[in-house]
């Protein structure tokens, strides 16, 4: 009697659950990607009114105080502002949907060509900025966990809260003065060399960092005091893996979502740190757009960098399944 040594083949479910899987997260980018189209287009048309409800007229800050009425009203049919504005609305949108942000009036070139030569020194700044804070505050909230309800943790914890109640402007001013006045060893304004980026860097990175270290801590905190590390302590595993392989792991899509919030944040124009260190970004140039009424630029600004926040946010999102496996994106995948 012989037996049947003939097996089936395994069922394919391996390979149908990645393909759903991928469905899953297409379909949820799709998604997401679509929520931030409509996200842009809600802010800038409500930029846009706003706008045309702020007082002060655009034409009178592009004429100069000593233009004429006759001027004046000249000005406004050239820009279109004497229209209603829902006819500007309508016009607004036909021209954004050709591509055309209109012409900064200050600057008398194409809006968006004005904002995206300014885009990489913020972008620059936004990067240097959210390195120094990583490299800094995640190992400094990690001592901090590991040193919890001890002399050093409580000096370091009073440090970073002494650093996350500094305004902007005036760590900005402390550091000009220190190192620029008292000590010039760096430059105290403008792009000019690379040296120009430390201290907006620095400025920009003192908040960030007692914010995130502050997080880590926290997090840090709660997850070496949980069970599964006790069983992995009691296997024998170093504490460094400890740390970094298990604690770190757990805690790693809190601190990812606050720094990645708080780098989309950066790109949007840290408005005080580049006007105090007349930083040629996207902050200062809306300032100077807001002056003059500069309503195509100011709006050319908005449009720019809430579609780079979003795209932040959005990779952020992605990243979560690579971080922690448990995590699903969508629905379908969810399943």
């Amino acid at each position: 009697m012989s037996a049947d040594t003939t097996t089936a083949p395994p069922p394919a479910t391996a390979g149908r659950r990645g393909s759903s899987k991928g469905a899953g997260l297409a379909r949820y980018a799709a998604m997401r990607v679509g929520q931030g189209f409509l996200t842009i287009f809600l802010t800038v048309s409500t930029v846009f009114v706003l706008l045309r409800l702020a007082p002060g007229d655009p034409a009178a800050a592009y004429a100069g105080p000593n233009a004429s009425p006759e001027d004046l009203e000249r000005i406004r049919t050239q820009l279109g502002l004497d229209q209603p504005v829902f006819v500007q609305y309508l016009t607004f949108l036909r021209n954004l949907l050709g591509g055309d942000l209109g012409t900064s009036y200050s600057f008398q070139a194409p809006a968006f060509d004005v904002v995206l030569n300014r885009l990489p020194y913020t972008i620059t700044l936004a990067v240097s900025a959210i390195l120094v804070t990583t490299l800094v505050a995640v190992p400094l909230g990690v001592w901090m966990a590991r040193r919890a309800d001890t002399g050093r943790e409580v000096g370091a914890n009073v440090v970073t809260i002494a650093g996350q109640s500094m305004p902007d402007f005036w760590s900005g001013i402390m550091l000009l003065t220190v190192f620029a006045v008292l000590i010039p060893v760096l430059p105290a304004s403008g792009f000019a060399t690379w040296s120009g980026l430390v201290l907006p860097t620095l400025t920009v990175a003192i908040l960030q960092i007692a914010l995130i270290s502050r997080l880590v801590r926290r997090e840090m905190t709660g997850a070496l005091a949980s069970p599964y590390l006790t069983v992995a302590r009691s296997r024998g595993a170093s504490e460094r893996s400890l740390v970094w392989r298990y604690a770190m792991s757990n805690s790693a899509i809190p601190v990812l979502t606050a720094l990645g919030t708080r780098f989309a944040a950066m790109l949007n124009g840290v408005v005080v740190v580049e006007v105090v260190f007349s930083w040629p970004g996207v902050g200062s140039l809306v300032v100077r757009a807001l002056e003059t009424r500069d309503y195509p630029l100011i709006q050319a600004t908005v449009l720019v960098t809430a579609a780079l926040a979003i795209s932040v946010q959005l990779l952020i999102d992605l990243a979560y399944p690579l971080l922690d496996p448990r995590v699903r994106l969508g629905k379908e995948s969810a399943r």
